[in-house]
């Protein structure tokens, strides 16, 4: 009986031992979840966000510098230095007749999300377009994604560009995706795009010629012919035969008196005048490459980028 008592009262102790394992092990599964989730949400940025076209202001995810060297960015791995630089006169010229301020970016496909947006949001980066003025806004991005065996281009127009139309500039996409295309040459497609832009963009807007200045009044000096010059002519005559009469009598004394004259130069001061050709300290030449030489000096690279406040009307 005592044997049986015990059995009896050790069942119960067993199912509470059974019952505290099940609570600890769900309660450790649950914390373990809860700290996965949380290790999950802090682990870092979503990738997704770090896409062109998905980031946000004031940087949208870029990191390039303000100013570049070329007009084309992010160009090596994909065009030669030889068309950079025939893009870069063509939107030189653009940009000196306050047209547009213009630049073209490449971006791999993996590395954009979404592409109207990449265009908008490097165009607002860059700051493109004047700051003020009659042109004031008139930044411009061409994008080119490119992807293993087409191009696709997208743009981006500033608010100071509304003549530029969506069915131009799409036909100007187009035309440079079909020049790749056909020759495989993405230089060809850079040019193309470039050379296109560059006449829709003219046609569009004429160079922004500043204004000549207004020529002053001057006034014009009295003739003789006038009564006021007249009078003023016979007074300075008057004055001149009297200081005329003056010098003569003045050198008659000066005769009279005996004294001689010698001729300049054989004083006892010599020859030593200041102004005389001895490398004194009014003479500027000679070697050394001064402030006053011409030349000896070259200027660092132009660079290239925007200076306004990269207002967008619109993409595509």
């Amino acid at each position: 009986m005592e044997m049986r008592l015990t059995a009896l009262d050790r069942k119960p102790a067993r199912r509470r031992i059974v019952q505290v394992c099940v609570i600890v092990t769900a309660v450790v599964l649950w914390a373990g979840g809860l700290s996965g989730k949380f290790t999950a949400a802090s682990a870092g940025p979503d990738p997704a966000a770090a896409l062109c076209g998905n980031g946000a202001p004031p940087d949208y995810g870029f990191s390039y510098d303000l100013q570049q060297e070329h007009w084309t960015v992010n160009w090596r791995n994909y065009v030669s230095q030889q068309s950079v630089t025939e893009v870069d006169a063509v939107l030189d010229r653009l940009n000196e007749d306050s047209i547009a301020q213009a630049m073209i970016l490449f971006q791999a496909q993996d590395q954009v999300g979404i592409r109207v947006n990449c265009a908008v949001h490097f165009l607002r980066y860059m700051r493109l377009g004047l700051p003020s003025g009659e042109r004031k806004d008139n930044g411009f991005v061409f994008l080119i994604v490119v992807e293993p065996d087409r191009i696709d281009i997208h743009y981006g127009v500033g608010l100071g560009l509304p003549a530029l139309t969506a069915p131009e500039l799409t036909t100007i996409n187009r035309d440079a995706e079909a020049a790749y295309q056909s020759s495989g040459s993405m230089d060809q497609a850079l040019l193309t795009l470039a050379r296109k832009f560059d006449s829709v963009s003219r046609n569009k807007y004429p160079p922004l010629i500043a204004p000549a200045p207004t020529p002053g009044i001057t006034n014009l000096p009295v003739t003789a012919t006038e009564p006021l010059g007249l009078l003023a002519l016979c007074c300075l005559l008057c004055i001149g035969i009297f200081l005329l009469a003056f010098l003569i009598w003045a050198f008659t004394r000066l005769v009279r008196a005996g004294m001689n004259f010698e001729p300049y130069g054989s004083d006892s001061f010599g020859s030593g005048f200041p102004l005389g050709g001895g490398g004194g300290p009014w003479m500027r030449g000679g070697g050394g490459g001064g402030p006053w030489s011409g030349g000896g000096g070259s200027s660092g690279p132009s660079t290239r980028g925007g200076s306004g406040s990269g207002r967008s009307g619109r993409g595509n």
